[in-house]
């Protein structure tokens, strides 16, 4: 068996103002908006270091750590804040042969582990409006099977987030996104991906702010080093065709894989067939973002599901959210009845303390899925 150190991650969200393109999603600053950032980071950064004892004498750890055992074995958790170079330079790997898949949560998890706070992620160009409420995202795709465990948190209150859903979504093993056609997206000729729904979900959290979700480690495009987008929905409500609506948005993110993992799932198939070259974690302007100023490690806690990568990964976060924030994510296509449609909007990202986000799903139902897509030219 096979496991990595367990760094726990804890993303926060931001009140700043963002614009997207893609691929490489080059993104409008000012110093307003850095000058926000910063104060939020003190603020966050104060209010996790008040509930890392909650979350104890509350039990939100150790509920927290009999879930994942459920999935593999436990796990436990510290909180702390990382820099970019410190990220980077992380190994996630542990070469403890003594440590097998019948040891106890003591000796698998005890590992020291961070919570970090990240500036407010991007939307990207590629969420689409309207995705499917499940939480098996993988559709026949070829890849390396993932269990995601994301635990949602109020870093006002400490406490977990019930009724948050969350809507995942990454490009394939050849960095193909589904649900749009564009430039860089793959055969731009294939329409039928316009109709595709693969790894791409909403799940709602539990009473301790969890969701799941069985997907597949994500390829590479350019510009772009290998990521999951997030977004999180409030008050949402859920229709007779399996979608949501309404609601608000209080966060949006990205997480992220260590650079060693990364090699080694693109040495496989299909990974291998992408010939696009590979942009690293250090070269991500989005990885660099979200570690910068000693405030964040966006990288997935995770161990081997088994000897080899075929076996899969379980991968796990804590994201921590300003439930007073409020988004409106971009977006170019939506999912409808008729399957996807380019219809762009959404605002630039931006939030306050007051107003709504998009609706998605108000006029959608289950449409045709499974195109796969072609690598990147």
């Amino acid at each position: 068996m096979r496991f990595t150190a367990l760094w726990n991650v804890c993303l926060v969200g931001m009140t700043v103002p963002f614009v997207f393109a893609h691929p490489g999603e080059h993104e409008k600053r000012d110093a307003r908006a850095e000058m926000m950032k910063r104060e939020f980071r003190q603020h966050t950064r104060r209010g996790l270091q008040r509930c890392a004892k909650r979350f104890e004498s509350t039990g939100l750890n150790a509920r927290a750590e009999a879930r994942r055992r459920s999935l593999y074995d436990l796990h436990r958790r510290r909180l702390r804040a990382r820099d970019t170079d410190d990220v980077l330079n992380t190994s996630h790997l542990v070469n403890d042969s003594s440590i097998t898949a019948n040891s106890c949560a003591d000796s698998l998890f005890s590992s020291s582990s961070t919570c970090v706070l990240n500036p407010e992620g991007e939307t990207g160009p590629y969420y689409v409006k309207g995705e499917l409420v499940r939480s098996d995202l993988r559709e026949g795709q070829d890849g390396v099977p993932i269990i995601l465990d994301i635990q949602f948190v109020d870093v006002s209150t400490c406490g977990a987030i019930e009724g948050l859903y969350a809507d995942i979504w990454n490009c394939n093993a050849t960095g193909v996104y589904s649900g749009l056609v564009a430039e860089g997206n793959g055969n731009t000729a294939d329409t039928s991906n316009l109709n595709a729904t693969f790894l791409r979900g909403i799940q709602a959290t539990d009473s301790d702010g969890v969701v799941s979700f069985n997907s597949l480690f994500p390829g590479h495009y350019s510009g772009r080093t290998t990521h999951h987008h997030m977004v999180a929905h409030l008050n949402a409500t859920v229709l007779a065709n399996g979608t949501i609506t309404g609601g608000t948005v209080p966060h949006i993110g990205q997480l992220f894989w260590d650079q060693d993992l990364i090699y080694e799932v693109e040495a496989t198939s299909p990974y291998s067939t992408n010939t696009v070259t590979i942009t690293t974690n250090a070269e991500d302007r989005v990885f660099s973002d979200e570690t910068a100023g000693s405030t964040s490690d966006p990288v997935l806690s995770y161990v081997w599901l088994g000897d080899d990568l075929s076996d899969g990964l379980l991968g796990w976060a804590t994201v921590a959210v300003d439930t007073s924030a409020t988004y409106d994510p971009n977006y170019s296509f939506v999912y409808t009845s008729s399957g996807g449609v380019a219809e762009s909007g959404g605002g630039s990202s931006s939030s306050s303390s007051s107003g709504t986000s998009g609706s998605p799903g108000s006029s959608n139902s289950t449409g045709p899925a499974g195109a796969s897509g072609t690598p990147p030219a």
